[in-house]
């Protein structure tokens, strides 16, 4: 197995022959009712209940998309919410989307400076030698926060390259709102997104940090619902492998999203969640499979790959 994150999700993105990364935002409320009505899994107001439906549920979910996608998202928010319970559950499911052989990247979005940002990335970062976690297994690669500037990207970049993991650096959102702060710009019109993005690649091209197929284990968080900052930043940054969020749910074709890649389809990985992990609430998809939730979710991944697919031949 390659050494360097980026070497590892370039592979596995040729194997699975598809950008496309599946993120898991487990809400107890939108759970299969053949999870919800198991009598261990019935009580969203118990902590150890709701917990096992979600682990449940993601397991199964995983296990569904597995053969088909390089990598999944674990949001660590919607386990934080359960404390040690959600903690041990969120570790555990890591464990089992490497047994899968999907590469795994932790949402944790952690930033800060100095030993703060060191104890951070050793946290989500350093597989741990401590007596009694020398099975837990932290995630590949996490997203952090780059607000503080370099002190506070360089921690997480030493960590991850050490530990041949990876890093995704927030550059620019896909919410709605983010234009506000973003897109400020300074006296020579450059917005706060483009200054981030350029300490990001600063960073992110230092030589230590290229894998042999050419991108850095650093990389940027960059929202599809914006096509022309997607189009700018990939052709100024040839380097930099883009996380992608805001395809389905929200509102980002694979047309928009599709523009972080390259040509021979490397370059960024498109993360949908809601749209994929709860398919079975569409019609669509209900009128196709009924109550079969893992046939919903399983066609709503092949559609996905189909979609990207086209788009990315458009392209061509």
């Amino acid at each position: 197995m390659a050494s360097h994150f980026a070497d590892r999700l370039c592979e596995a993105v040729k194997c699975k022959r598809t950008p496309l990364v599946v993120g898991l935002d487990p809400v107890y409320g939108r759970l299969p009712s053949a999870i919800k009505s198991h009598r261990d899994m019935n009580d969203e107001f118990d902590a150890a209940s709701a917990v096992d439906a979600i682990f449940d549920f993601c397991t199964q979910t995983m296990r569904i998309i597995a053969p088909m996608v390089p990598a999944v998202k674990i949001n660590i928010a919607f386990f934080e919410k359960y404390l040690w319970e959600g903690i041990e559950s969120y570790y555990a499911l890591i464990s089992e989307a490497d047994d899968l052989g999907l590469e795994v990247i932790g949402d944790v979005k952690r930033g800060d400076i100095g030993h703060t940002a060191e104890l951070y990335a050793a946290a989500h970062l350093e597989n741990p030698e401590l007596v009694g976690l020398e099975d837990t297994l932290v995630p590949d690669a996490i997203t952090i926060n780059g607000y503080a500037g370099t002190d506070g990207i360089e921690p997480f970049a030493d960590m991850a390259a050490k530990q041949g993991k990876g890093l995704f650096v927030l550059v620019r959102t896909s919410n709605p709102s983010a234009a506000s702060i973003q897109d400020f710009a300074d006296t020579d019109g450059q917005t706060m997104y483009e200054k981030i993005a350029e300490i990001v690649n600063e960073i992110a091209t230092k030589p230590e940090r290229i894998g042999s197929n050419g991108y850095s284990n650093v990389g940027m968080v960059v929202g599809g619902t914006s096509p022309e900052v997607a189009t700018a930043l990939r052709e100024k940054y040839d380097k930099v492998w883009f996380l992608v969020p805001g395809y389905g749910s929200q509102g980002a074709s694979a047309t928009d999203c599709i523009r972080f890649c390259k040509p021979d389809g490397s370059g960024a990985s498109i993360n949908a969640s809601r749209s994929i992990i709860y398919a079975y609430e569409k019609p669509k998809y209900k009128g196709q499979f009924s109550d079969d939730w893992k046939r919903c979710i399983e066609q709503a991944v092949i559609d996905a790959k189909i979609d990207l697919a086209k788009a990315m031949q458009s392209k061509l």
